[in-house]
């Protein structure tokens, strides 16, 4: 899964990630350090707190919306090749995205590229107390949503406190998206990762997949985890994991995050968590598309670069079997893995591949819902440039919102950059990405404040 020369003659190893590095530079922005992603490290997290960067932040000014031809030229520019050399062509907007188009036109009229862009990007931050900064950036309508960690969680009250501070920034009179709530998310997965402690899931998923209906001890677990996340006023959960695990004590299984080795009691339990936990008010993210059910225990790609050297076949029939029953049951997220899977993309991380996101998610399996990425601090995207670089790519590939997380200090306004400026300069389709935009508005619409 390293870097790409192009994306029909593949070559993988140093030299060409390396090569792919560069010609993105030619587009984007400098690198920045990497950090980790989403996938438990242990017990007490399956991502890790992060937080922004208050300096050099952009300034509060607005570009100006590109014209049709400054984002569509006849000749393409240098960040369109470049993109491509990594991707081949970008993904296209479904027919559900373009129906919220439609719908959400005006909205986004109203939005500068600064402010598309920060709408699509999910914020982290350190600590206990939302930084001053980042209350600015929502008031402006950069940012579209915050993901919580257990370092900014000491309590119920202060949480609370935390997110009723948020939800009035949002309102500000001087964000244009402020009738959009903004997606306020946590891992509240059950047993051991669990953000906040005093709430459900209270069995783990492979306690659920133990039991002796599956489908009825899920279906608590979904609605224990709504009623604890809609106290504190969150919205969304990053949860169930649909991953079929194969070996004891692998990836999933040391933390006890898979339901079971029997991809139909996967199927179940994750049907029955999802319709419970949207009853309740919580919308329910699915992860980690494909899946990481075989990967080991070393294999984790908020180190490391992540090979799934399973069949297009076997992760068919096995690891994409659940999402069926959770597309069915109306799951509103999914989450996309950082791994690679050579039987679907030979070389680009699923997150990063239109082959993976549009071909089988979209495409194979019919999901119409808003698709997020897994941190895009990730160690398995080393190959992959600048925090901006990363983020332009998936976004690219498919991906409409942005989780700008990571172990470390994670600057969110550097994702926005690599979404505003693909836009202006031409990496990123503006069809696309307005379509993509829209769903996600659509999405948050549809969500408690």
């Amino acid at each position: 899964m390293e870097a790409i020369r192009h994306r029909r003659r593949l070559t993988v190893g140093a030299t060409a990630a390396a090569a792919a590095t560069a010609v993105l530079a030619v587009g984007c922005g400098s690198p920045v350090p990497a950090a980790s992603s989403g996938a438990a490290a242990g017990p007490a997290s399956s991502q890790s707190p992060a937080g922004l960067s208050p300096a050099g932040q952009p300034s509060a000014s607005r570009p100006s919306r590109p014209a049709d031809g400054v984002n569509s030229p006849a000749q393409p520019t240098s960040a369109q090749r470049a993109a491509e050399a990594i991707q081949g062509p970008a993904a296209v907007p479904t027919a559900a995205q373009l129906a919220a188009l439609k719908a959400q036109s005006a909205e986004i009229a109203r939005l500068s590229p600064q402010q598309m862009a920060g709408q699509r990007v999910i914020y982290s931050y350190p600590g206990l107390s939302v930084p001053a900064s980042l209350l600015r950036m929502i008031r402006r309508g950069d940012v579209g949503g915050i993901i919580f960690f257990s370092a900014n969680i000491s309590g119920r009250a202060q949480l609370r406190a935390v997110i009723r501070q948020l939800i009035r920034a949002n309102a500000a009179a001087t964000n244009p998206a402020r009738n959009y709530p903004l997606l306020l998310m946590t891992d509240q997965e059950g047993g051991l990762v669990r953000r906040l402690p005093w709430a459900g899931p209270f069995q783990s998923e492979a306690q659920i997949g133990a039991a002796a209906t599956p489908a009825i001890a899920a279906a608590l677990a979904g609605s224990q985890a709504a009623a604890g996340l809609r106290a504190v006023g969150m919205n969304v959960n990053l949860a169930p994991v649909l991953d079929v695990y194969r070996q004891p004590g692998n990836f999933d299984d040391q933390f006890q995050r898979s339901y079971s080795m029997n991809p139909a009691v996967v199927s179940q339990a994750a049907a029955a968590f999802v319709t419970a936990q949207q009853s309740g008010g919580v919308a329910a993210t699915v992860k980690h598309f494909p899946g990481l059910g075989d990967a080991t225990a070393a294999q984790d790609t908020d180190k490391v670069p992540v090979r799934i050297r399973l069949s297009a076949r076997t992760l068919r029939s096995v690891d994409e079997f659940p999402y069926r029953a959770a597309i069915d049951a109306g799951a509103k997220l999914a989450m996309v893995s950082w791994a690679n899977y050579p039987a679907l993309d030979p070389a680009l991380p699923a997150g990063l591949s239109p082959a993976i996101i549009q071909g089988e998610l979209e495409g194979r399996l019919g999901f119409t819902g808003v698709t997020i990425t897994d941190a895009l601090g990730a160690g398995a995207l080393r190959a992959y440039g600048s925090l901006q670089e990363r983020t332009m790519l998936a976004g690219r590939a498919g991906m409409d919102a942005l989780l700008c997380t990571g172990l470390d200090a994670l600057p969110g306004w550097r994702c926005v950059k690599g979404l505003r400026d693909g836009y202006t300069d031409g990496a990123l389709p503006k069809t696309a990405f307005e379509a993509q935009l829209a769903q996600l508005l659509q999405l948050r619409q549809s969500l408690p404040a």
